[in-house]
């Protein structure tokens, strides 16, 4: 049943006619398929086009691509129509939990003498084989129990993705109406089936037991010496008494469970003097609260019911255990208790908004409606507008995504992002949006998700996965292939001024080739996918507003590590002593006050930069920071910062920050200005290393270098191009003086 091909006659609104790409052998009536690895294709003599999308195309369509296959991008609006349809979408949830699904049957007779066994009280008897037997038929009945709870849950959800699905193409909702009607009867069905294992006798003790105060504990009384002293006692009566609320709330009816009692107990010897008393003594109080809870249930006025709208939480997917993952949400949360009150007194349904009506009595609705319940409850209304408060979904059609030209782009809403997450792999994307308020950006997911919580108001212009292979093929074939020894995926640090790659690790070009080559798994869709990220986030003005928060186990979120390496150089691939002021400090050699020119506005990211925080500062790269790239609360400076600073206090293992890669431009200033700190340390006699005979091949590098423009602007009478050519000015006539 999980492989039912799309059917030629699903409607397709607004996405009828729409053009897919497909692969086919030669021939006119040749199978379509969604990919080329397709088993069921000949590669070799497969051709690629774009056909209409229809009932004519369907019908043609490879059986398994019609089932699994993303026709267009995953993440187009025809990609997300026709992902929602096949795999485990709206085909197969149509099919599931029906009254024709032979995976559902369940026996009716068989239910009703398994909950006649649960309602029995266990008895125990002399004769061993007999009372096996017993718990064996009691195991039984318990198990058919969940199973059919199971059920009920399962086919609750599935009804709620078909519903939600059908919302989202409205177009769908007369051809799915018939089998959808089929799939709410049996969940009525599913859910007698299951009320008959509840009584509303038992929900009821189990409110009034939550509703009961704290009791008086007689930790003073004489039978409990066997435990200890009067705290021992308190404290082993407390813990009964928390244990036993707990699970009488949590439960169908009250527990009575002898478990309670041993654990005041537990330690002490059956032999001992005194266990006894104390065990009765245990017994006794604890029959004492079921007893009370039971009166305050019989005092409870049964017959004036409440009715009560409860609003089921949304599914996610839960990735807080790092071997699996499972779903919270709708009815995967909820304890039995509350199970229990949905399966006897529901009365109203809207699964596809998770909304529930139940009436009840009145103490039931107070503990519903209570600030502690597990869900959010507020009282029922039957009013037109209350019921036509429900915010219906937004239609999914061609605009939202990429499916037209950017004019005709329509606005962003909450249920197309919800749409998005389907695919899996929209939270590790970047996006280009543009809205009147912030203009053209680039967000990650989960921030475009908070602004449109926040009725941001902006269009979708491209995904990476949008940008034309036209230019990425070229640029990722200049990058070459990663080298197979790991130590040449780094760049060699080149501190010799006269070598043309000097600060090569600080460029663009490192920068992307660290992001293509830092890949682990699929190597060449990673690499595609990191160069892809890289050329969007180049044009961010501030990387902190890429920080996509962090997982469930604390770890950044986002942008691969092997893309931040590809925006930032590490802080000790960065050489000041050019720029720096003349005059030897300590140890430090001199500086030749070179003008930092296009380097002064260069970013630089830390985290903890500022000096009157206790603490040292640190580069997103650094095993302090968990490597996890740059987030919000970083620190943001520039070149010109760090060289005006004199109190940053940085860590020794990674220099403290980390720099925005440097332009071509950036890169060529960076490079002429130690070219000319290296000349003037040639011509300084106090260095040891001037030669007068050297002087002309110098001066000649001089007069080459006096031309440069430090701004790259063409400015020459800014005083950063002054300052630049006054010291190869001051270079000559010392060297002039130093040959007389």
């Amino acid at each position: 049943m999980f492989d039912r091909p799309l059917p030629a006659d699903t409607p397709l609104g607004p996405f009828q006619g729409h053009p897919i790409p497909v692969f086919s052998a030669k021939g006119k009536n040749s199978k379509l398929h969604a990919r080329l690895t397709c088993t069921r294709v000949r590669s070799d003599g497969a051709v690629t086009s774009e056909v209409p999308l229809n009932a004519d195309t369907i019908g043609r369509m490879c059986s398994r691509c019609a089932s699994h296959g993303d026709w267009g991008r995953p993440d187009s609006g025809v990609g997300l129509f026709l992902r929602a349809l096949g795999g485990i979408g709206l085909l197969y949830q149509l099919q599931q939990y029906t009254e024709t699904d032979p995976d559902c049957a369940m026996d009716q007779k068989e239910v009703e003498r398994a909950a006649e066994v649960l309602r029995t009280e266990p008895v125990f008897e002399e004769d061993e084989e007999h009372d096996d037997e017993d718990w064996e038929v009691r195991d039984a009945a318990e198990h058919l129990r969940e199973e059919v709870v199971c059920a009920w849950r399962d086919a609750a959800r599935s009804l709620h993705l078909a519903q939600v699905t059908v919302a989202a193409f409205p177009w769908l909702a007369d051809w799915a109406r018939p089998e959808l009607a089929l799939k709410e009867q049996y969940l009525e069905t599913l859910r007698g089936l299951a009320a008959l294992f509840v009584t509303p006798a038992g929900l009821l003790a189990a409110a009034a037991a939550a509703s009961m105060d704290d009791p008086e504990l007689p930790s003073g009384e004489s039978a409990f010496a066997a435990i200890g002293d009067s705290k021992q006692v308190a404290r082993r009566l407390r813990s009964m008494w928390f244990d036993w609320q707990s699970k009488a709330r949590s439960s169908w009816g009250l527990p009575g469970d002898s478990l309670f009692i041993h654990d005041v107990v537990h330690g002490i010897r059956q032999s001992r003097k005194g266990y006894a008393e104390a065990r009765l003594a245990a017994e006794r109080l604890l029959v004492s609260w079921e007893d009370e809870a039971r009166r305050v249930a019989s005092a409870a006025d049964t017959g004036a019911t409440v009715a009560v709208t409860v609003h089921l939480p949304e599914i996610q997917e839960d990735e807080t255990h790092w071997q699996r993952r499972h779903e919270r949400g709708l009815l995967a949360d909820l304890d039995d208790w509350m199970i229990g009150v949905l399966l006897i007194h529901l009365t109203g349904t809207d699964w596809g908004h998770r909304q529930l009506t139940v009436r009840v009595p009145r103490l039931i609705a107070d503990r519903l409606l209570s600030p502690s319940s597990l869900l959010h409850c507020e009282p029922a209304t039957a009013t037109p507008e209350a019921a036509a408060a429900v915010a219906e979904a937004s239609p999914l059609s061609p605009g939202v995504f990429d499916d037209t030209a950017v004019h005709q782009r329509r606005p962003l809403t909450a249920d197309h992002l919800r749409l998005l997450r389907s695919i899996g792999t929209a939270e590790d994307e970047l996006y280009i949006v543009f809205s009147t308020d912030g203009g053209t950006e680039v967000l990650p997911f989960p921030e475009l998700e908070r602004r449109v919580g926040r009725d941001w108001r902006g269009v979708l212009i491209a995904s990476s996965a949008d940008l034309p292979a036209a230019l990425l093929d070229p640029w990722s074939g200049e990058l070459g292939q990663r080298p197979e020894d790991g130590d040449r995926w780094w760049p060699e640090r080149m501190r010799d001024a006269d070598t043309p790659l000097v600060g090569e690790g600080l460029g663009l070009n490192s920068g992307a080739q660290q992001a293509a080559w830092l890949v682990f798994g699929d190597y060449a869709r990673q690499r595609e996918r990191n160069l892809r990220l890289l050329a969007v986030a180049r044009g961010v003005r501030d990387l902190r507003t890429l920080d996509a928060g962090y997982d469930q186990f604390g770890r950044s979120r986002g942008l691969p590590s092997a893309v931040w390496h590809g925006l930032l150089a590490h802080g000790w691939e960065l050489e000041l002593e050019p720029f720096e002021a003349p005059g030897r400090s300590g140890w430090k050699p001199d500086g030749s006050g070179i003008p930092l020119g296009v380097l002064a506005d260069v970013q630089v990211y830390a985290a903890n930069a500022d000096p009157r925080f206790q603490g040292k500062g640190h580069s997103p790269f650094c095993s302090h920071t968990r490597e996890r790239g740059v987030v919000a609360d970083d620190d943001l400076l520039t070149v010109a910062d760090l060289l005006g600073g004199k109190d940053f206090d940085w860590c020794s293992k990674c220099s403290g920050y980390a720099i925005r890669r440097l332009t071509d431009v950036q890169l060529a200033h960076y490079r002429a200005a130690h070219r000319l700190h290296d000349i003037a340390q040639q011509l300084d006699p106090d260095r040891g290393g001037y030669d007068p005979g050297r002087f002309e091949q110098l001066a000649e590098q001089l007069r080459e270098l006096e031309k440069w423009d430090p701004e790259g602007e063409g400015r020459p009478y800014s005083e950063d191009a002054r300052q630049w050519r006054r010291i190869v000015r001051e270079l000559l006539s010392q060297g002039n003086s130093g040959r007389s």
